[in-house]
């Protein structure tokens, strides 16, 4: 594919997207994201990718909306590459395992476990998902000056939803709940579903990624009766988000 023809799923080509990209699981979230750029535009909207890019400290920039899961998510990081992006933080949801995380709080992920299928055609399974120090560094620093709560450490990244909410009904219950106990006994912070993807590919391709993930709730706090509140809005991830790619770019 020619540097000037548009990418297959995303349908940008380069000049349209920044040397900094937010990636967000929710095509509709893009537009909440968007509202923080200056003259932000919409320049793609197809299938699950929804594109806007507009500007932060004077820079190009823009946030991408990558759909559920890993196979998706790989396509933008690849395509979004190819459209000359450089730096990459995702903005997503998560569901609290260490009991020390409680939803409201942030994760800002310093490495992911790789129990997804997508990377596994990139590099073999012991290749390391670990996010870029500088982007973690960044995160820090804005999680820090926004006043939040925020932990940092390894994550799980998963394929199945309903393999985690519900794996006495799957017919790998066995192992999908010993890994899960594995997880908790490692001090695993939550469990999301994309940035094993990012990391890695990102990696691979040379782009410098990072993530900042809201904790909606936590289902280890609901089994031991600890308080368990549930937030749902990603405001604050967003912010942090876009704080540290100010950071970034300054």
């Amino acid at each position: 594919m020619l540097p000037e023809e548009l990418q297959f799923h995303i349908k940008c080509k380069k000049g349209d997207i920044g040397k900094y990209v937010i990636l967000t699981g929710d095509p509709q979230r893009t537009d909440q994201i968007a509202e923080y750029f200056e003259a932000p535009v919409l320049v793609a909207n197809n299938r699950e990718y929804r594109i806007f890019t507009g500007k932060l400290c004077d820079e190009k920039v823009s946030v991408c909306s990558t759909g559920i899961g890993g196979p998706s998510t790989a396509i933008a990081v690849e395509e979004l590459c190819k459209c000359g992006a450089e730096v990459m933080i995702r903005i997503g949801t998560c569901g609290g395992i260490n009991t020390k995380v409680e939803g409201g709080h942030v994760v800002i992920p310093t490495g992911a476990i790789r129990q997804e299928g997508t990377t596994l055609q990139y590099v073999p399974a012991e290749y390391p998902a670990v996010a870029d120090h500088e982007v973690v560094n960044a995160l820090i620093q804005a999680a820090e000056s926004e006043n939040k709560t925020y932990h940092t450490g390894i994550i799980q990244s998963k394929d199945s939803f309903y393999g985690q909410h519900s794996p006495e009904i799957m017919p790998v219950s066995n192992e999908l709940e010993s890994k899960w106990e594995a997880w908790k006994k490692a001090g695993v912070l939550a469990s999301e579903m994309e940035c094993s993807t990012v990391f890695v590919v990102g990696g691979i391709r040379g782009v410098k990624t990072g993530a900042v993930l809201h904790v909606l709730w936590n289902q280890e706090r609901e089994k031991l009766g600890l308080p368990n509140p549930t937030y749902e809005s990603t405001e604050d991830a967003i912010k942090i988000a876009v704080k540290a790619i100010e950071n970034l770019i300054k």
